[in-house]
């Protein structure tokens, strides 16, 4: 009892780290796009960052990686409840992200508003719901992973197979989120800041979350191991 009250507690403390992230992430870039006149991303002329405003923007974001990272590596004590962790915090990081957009400046107006998504290694874009949708799925397999360890329930591990297929649909989506940038990367960083998309890639988008939904869903399912032998592999 004393062993899951602490690891509630160490959930808590993540989700609280992500909120705080998140609401650090919508203020300072509602404070970019008021410099910028960009309160709406989709328009003309996007991304009028050059000089010094680019690459602090480019590094700020490898940065908040780098800390959701460290929060799982903290958090964790298996490599497997690690990932799991930062898992959760991106996915709690990325939605409260939007929600706190949403009541400092009324933006998104919907889901399926377009948004500048990430910027490395080139701009990602896409509809809301669809980070969105990617998000949820890293909470659900995040929360189902460590429900396991610390209910001390044999831990399902998900085939190679599964695990690959998972890679392929991370692949897919972003190429979906990438694929109007890398039509035009030739063209210049100029070229990138003033490109807007035409089309959302819906239906393989979809395979995609389907993709990557199949470690979750073959863990789920598959031959459980005890937790302890698992813990001793990690």
């Amino acid at each position: 009892m004393e062993r899951t009250r602490h690891e509630y507690l160490r959930w808590l403390v993540v989700a609280i780290f992500a909120a705080a992230m998140a609401w650090a992430e919508a203020s300072v870039v509602y404070d970019l796009r008021t410099m910028t006149d960009r309160i709406q991303p989709f328009q003309q002329n996007p991304l009028p960052m050059e000089g010094a405003l680019e690459w602090v923007e480019l590094v700020r974001e490898g940065a908040t990686l780098v800390m959701i990272l460290t929060v799982g590596l903290l958090a964790g004590r298996t490599w497997r409840s690690r990932a799991a962790h930062s898992a959760i915090a991106f996915g709690i990081w990325d939605i409260l992200y939007y929600v706190f957009l949403k009541m400092i400046c009324g933006w998104p107006h919907s889901l399926f508003d377009w948004d500048i998504l990430f910027l490395l290694p080139l701009p990602w874009w896409g509809p809301v719901l669809a980070p969105v949708c990617i998000a949820l799925l890293m909470i659900v397999w995040g929360a189902r992973t460590l429900i396991d360890e610390v209910t001390d329930r044999s831990v399902a591990t998900c085939s190679w197979r599964s695990r690959c297929l998972g890679g392929l649909g991370s692949a897919l989506a972003l190429y979906v989120f990438m694929s109007d940038s890398l039509l035009v990367a030739a063209q210049g960083a100029d070229a990138l800041r003033h490109m807007l998309p035409t089309t959302f890639n819906w239906p393989l988008f979809c395979v995609a979350l389907a993709l990557m939904a199949v470690p979750a869903v073959d863990g789920m399912f598959a031959r459980p191991q005890p937790a302890r032998v698992l813990a001793e592999t990690e």
